[in-house]
């Protein structure tokens, strides 16, 4: 124990974290707090083409990688002036679109080799907890999205994320290829101007926007939340003191800036020449949207994107709790919309997690895993909705081709084949989506399928009659005892023919005692 005449703890070291954007590369230097939150110290930000350098010539050019090996280099110096240890302490991220770009793991390596710093691509994963970050705190200043629905729209480099919040939770999410850097680059070639460069930019995203108008259209939403780099530098021009403007606002200044050269773009928004390139693109995408959704309230944050966003990076591994329920809350609204029977697939999760808790010495995974087995447990039989009939074929279509907020790519095909295998065939190298996995990723859904299956076969009668299960193992047997059940026939025909991936997983025979 310390004593008061104990000297003081010295403070904790200074963290770091850094983006290499579309645009520009940042570093936010900050100081940890003790409630969990960073005090920042110091905020830096160079421009840098790497948006163009991708959507341009699919590759990144070796004059832009000096440039921001030179600029990563400045600010690793810069930082250890504060006492951080960028190499070791920071947390270092890029644009997702960076995976665009052919070179981009010779590019990673030359920054690793060069600067000491392990850049991570943000995923969608990732990128959907940033948003959420960004979306708690607009919760709290945009009074609207407590009281009716609401969307928070991020009009990215590449990409176009829509959430959707009623009565301040998350109901949909969907995201789009459409994005301010990537129609910046599709338009390049048509050398339009003024009114014809917005023409061009409406051409460009009518598959998105139609596409977008179309997953909304069956939600009234009063109030539109306009977050990203470009739209957010340029918010003095737009909002009033609240926070707020109307689509009229926003054409306006889009039909002025389109008729502005890239240099009078700068000079006027007091910009760097790689985010004026993407400014019209993004106003004019943002004002599309809110044209096919028909939605006059706007609010746009005066706070700097790219700070927040920093911070964010900081914190958002932070997120473990309140984001599972958002996945969790996303993964029940994807199986209501294909009228999966909810009570089956709760109670098909429950018994997961209890076998999953129980087992927990035998497959060693850990809470993110946990999760991954409930949204499966929750969306197994989704597949219905096309056909009883290889339902679990029709299952893992689903899955694949639908949005789990808070889940990247990765995630997602790891449920759609724990989904697949709940029944019938276990995991083949056969079938293409389990080949094109890791290995690591092919064991995880081995595990989690055969944990699921086990479930599925104790809830076989789909009348949630087993409630308490007491588990024993002996040395080639996981001995499941079911109190309160009389009659275990129907669950034992049905462990029958799903006990065997888990045997064949964990070496044990699945079998379940008589009852008492």
């Amino acid at each position: 124990m310390s004593s008061p005449d104990d000297p003081p703890s010295p403070p904790p070291a200074p963290v770091t974290a850094v983006h290499i954007g579309a645009s520009s590369v940042s570093m936010l230097v900050a100081e940890p707090q003790e409630n969990g939150r960073y005090s920042p110290i110091d905020f830096l930000e160079q421009p840098a083409p790497l948006a163009r350098d991708i959507f341009r010539y699919g590759e990144i050019g070796g004059d832009t990688t000096e440039r921001i090996v030179e600029i990563l280099g400045g600010f690793v110096a810069a930082a250890r002036e504060y006492g951080a240890t960028p190499e070791r302490n920071a947390r270092a991220v890029a644009t997702n679109i960076l995976v665009e770009a052919s070179n981009h793991e010779r590019f990673l390596n030359r920054v690793r080799i060069a600067c000491g710093l392990e850049i991570n691509p943000i995923d969608d994963g990732e990128m959907t907890r940033l948003i959420y970050l960004k979306t708690r705190r607009r919760l709290l200043d945009t009074p609207p999205m407590k009281r009716r629905s609401a969307m928070v729209l991020h009009v990215g480099p590449g990409n176009t994320r829509a959430l959707l919040f009623e009565d301040g939770a998350i109901r949909r999410y969907t995201s789009y290829r459409l994005g301010a850097h990537r129609t910046r680059e599709s338009i390049e070639g048509s050398h339009s101007g003024g009114e014809a460069m917005l023409r061009v930019i409406r051409e460009n995203a009518s598959g998105n926007l139609a596409q977008l108008k179309f997953d909304y259209h069956d939600v009234r939403i009063g109030t539109l939340v306009l977050i990203g780099y470009e739209i957010q530098q340029i918010s003095r021009f737009l909002t009033d003191a609240s926070g707020s403007c109307g689509p009229k606002t926003l054409r306006r200044l889009s039909a002025a800036a389109a008729e502005m050269s890239d240099l009078e773009l700068v000079q006027h928004f007091q910009t760097d020449y790689q985010s004026a390139e993407a400014l019209v693109p993004a106003i004019e995408t943002n004002l599309a949207i809110a044209e096919a959704l028909g939605i006059e309230d706007l609010h746009i944050p005066s706070s700097d994107y790219e700070q927040g966003l920093l911070q964010d990076i900081l914190v958002s591994n932070q997120l473990t709790d309140s984001l599972d329920r958002e996945v969790l809350r996303s993964a029940r609204i994807l199986a209501s919309r294909f009228l999966s029977d909810p009570s089956h697939g709760e109670h098909v999760a429950r018994i997961s997690l209890h076998l999953f808790d129980e087992l927990a010495d035998l497959h060693r995974m850990g809470p993110h895993e946990r999760m991954l087995l409930e949204v499966a447990a929750i969306l197994h039989e989704v597949g219905t909705f096309i056909s009883p009939r290889a339902h679990h074929k029709h299952s893992e279509y689903i899955i694949l081709n639908s949005e789990i907020f808070g889940l990247d790519r990765r995630d997602v095909t790891v449920i759609a084949l724990v989904g697949r295998y709940h029944r019938h065939s276990g995991p083949r190298l056969d079938h293409p989506t389990y080949r094109e996995l890791s290995p690591g990723d092919r064991i995880l859904v081995s595990k989690l399928a055969a944990i699921l299956r086990v479930a599925d076969a104790l809830e076989r009668t789909h009348d949630q009659r087993v409630h308490d299960i007491i588990t024993r193992r002996s040395r080639h047997r996981l001995h499941l005892v079911l109190p309160g059940v009389s009659d275990v026939a129907v669950e034992r025909l049905a462990m029958e023919s799903k006990g065997d991936l888990f045997e064949q997983v964990f070496g044990l025979e699945v079998v379940i005692a008589d009852p008492a």
